[in-house]
């Protein structure tokens, strides 16, 4: 009796000292640890401004003035459908990398029966007349396992889990940047086919009460039918413009619609597109870019991700070492199903090594690599595409303002033509086909002009949106208080 209990006394140590020295080596994890890849940052943006604020972090589109877009922003922010699933499948990645953490830990389970049982009397082994039969038996179990995370392969998993769910996040950031840039582009859009429908409208208008005129001088003899047809074919262009650009603004209605969360029906409007304020340009830094970003800073994440998976691949070709115990108790009596005597308990260290596993693990360590190799390539390219989308927005910015410049003086200079033209004809000096050619011409400059009045909003948008900014984690903040309510 000593001995055997000294021999597990001594067993026990053993074991312990084995559990101790297997922690301390667990310390290393198999396959490389993650270093940021070195890439060519621009020292500065080939475009040069010079009226820059530090605004990137702000809510940027409360600097055009208008209460309906503001509120417009807020809708979307609580009821886009897109938003909405970015945010379930955060919390479905989160739940992941609970599943893959939960592995670095003992996993213990409890269970319990009771029942009655009846043995054979007449069989091979038949039951004793001195035992009773039927018997009442019950018993309970605690039984765990542990996975000796001996060469990192649980960290390293861990490790995944949680850089997948942080890109989701930035995912998630990413769907806010184009939610907010999105609705704001489409609203000034709405408000820009506005524009050109008040030009539209007003032009048909005057050409109508042009044609009215003629009409009565062509009764009267005064006006041959060329000059008659040439007044009324300008007449019905400008009516003609004017359903396109209605047809126009319900489908944009649509897409905003959409973008709300709501079904197709009529969107406010705030300000004219005359009335609107043009906001600040951030001020910026290349680097600013990569910490701004969301789609650089998911795709960093989805590297990492897939390095900490190529030491999960190369834990493969090594043993498995896992510890298995049981403890439970058994009795015929209720009340004594947990005394001494009716305790039970085993333990087990044990492990599986790969001896032949034809190519299996080698192709795993290969696609693993693989994958990181494409990863690698993805966080180069959307640090590329960053600096593309911000100098392409720079520029967009800078040269549409100099080309609103330029149009605003030609709709100035065409109006004066078509005032001088009207003025000769009524002084017998010139046909009025020279008035009609000046009305066409200012009536296309002044429609170019409210585009490119548009696409200079717009221009400014897509600074904020190819810059990101601290503003987005402030929507983000928006969001998730939305969402609890």
């Amino acid at each position: 009796m000593g001995e055997t209990l000294i021999r597990g006394v001594i067993d026990m140590k053993i074991f312990i000292i084995l559990i101790l020295a297997m922690a301390l080596f667990s310390g290393c994890a198999i396959g490389p640890d993650y270093k940021r890849p070195l890439y060519d940052t621009p020292t500065s943006w080939s475009i040069d401004e010079k009226e820059t604020r530090d605004v990137a972090n702000t809510l940027w589109w409360e600097q055009f003035n208008d209460p309906v877009l503001n509120d417009l922003i807020q809708v979307a922010i609580r009821q886009n459908t897109d938003l909405k699933i970015a945010a379930a499948r955060v919390e479905e990645y989160l739940g992941y990398y609970w599943v893959g953490r939960s592995g670095l830990f003992p996993q213990i389970f409890a269970s319990g029966a009771g029942g009655q049982q009846r043995g054979t009397e007449n069989g091979q082994t038949p039951i004793p007349g001195s035992i009773k039969n039927p018997a009442t038996v019950y018993h309970g179990v605690l039984n765990g396992t542990w996975e000796m995370d001996v060469w990192g392969r649980l960290r390293r998993a861990t490790e995944a889990a949680r850089a997948s769910l942080l890109a989701t996040e930035e995912g998630k950031r990413a769907i806010i940047l184009s939610l907010v840039t999105t609705v704001a582009n489409n609203y000034i859009n709405l408000c820009n086919l506005d524009k050109q429908l008040e030009i539209s409208i007003r032009t048909a208008k005057l050409r109508e009460d042009s044609y009215n005129i003629f009409k009565l001088r062509f009764e009267g003899g005064i006006i041959s039918e060329l000059e008659l047809s040439q007044i009324k074919s300008e007449y019905e262009q400008a009516l003609a413009r004017i359903p396109l650009i209605e047809k126009q603004i319900t489908q944009q209605e649509n897409v905003l619609n959409a973008l709300l969360g709501k079904n197709p029906g009529r969107i406010a409007r705030g300000k004219t597109i005359d009335r609107l304020v043009f906001p600040a340009i951030p001020s910026g830094v290349p680097s600013d870019v990569l910490e701004q970003r969301p789609d650089i800073k998911q795709a960093e994440q989805n590297l990492i991700a897939a390095n900490a998976r190529i030491g999960v691949a190369r834990a493969l070709y090594f043993p498995t070492i896992s510890l298995t115990g049981n403890y439970g108790w058994e009795s015929t009596n209720l009340a004594n199903l947990f005394s001494g005597p009716s305790g039970a308990w085993n333990w087990a260290a044990g492990f599986s090594a790969p001896i032949f596993t034809g190519g299996s693990v080698y192709g795993q360590n290969i696609a693993a690599e693989a994958i990181q190799q494409q990863a690698l390539f993805g966080y180069q390219k959307a640090i590329q595409n960053a600096f593309r989308d911000v100098e392409n927005a720079l520029i967009d910015q800078k040269k549409t303002r100099e080309q609103l410049v330029v149009q605003q003086r030609q709709v100035d200079a065409l109006r004066d033509y078509a005032r001088i033209a009207r003025l000769r004809y009524d002084n017998g000096y010139t046909s009025y086909i020279e008035v009609l050619d000046a009305e066409r011409s200012l009536f296309n400059a002044e429609l170019d002009y409210a585009q490119t009045q548009g696409g200079l909003f717009q221009a400014f948008i897509n600074i904020y949106k190819s810059m990101g900014g601290g503003w987005i984690m402030n929507v983000e903040k928006m969001t998730a208080v939305t969402q609890k309510k």
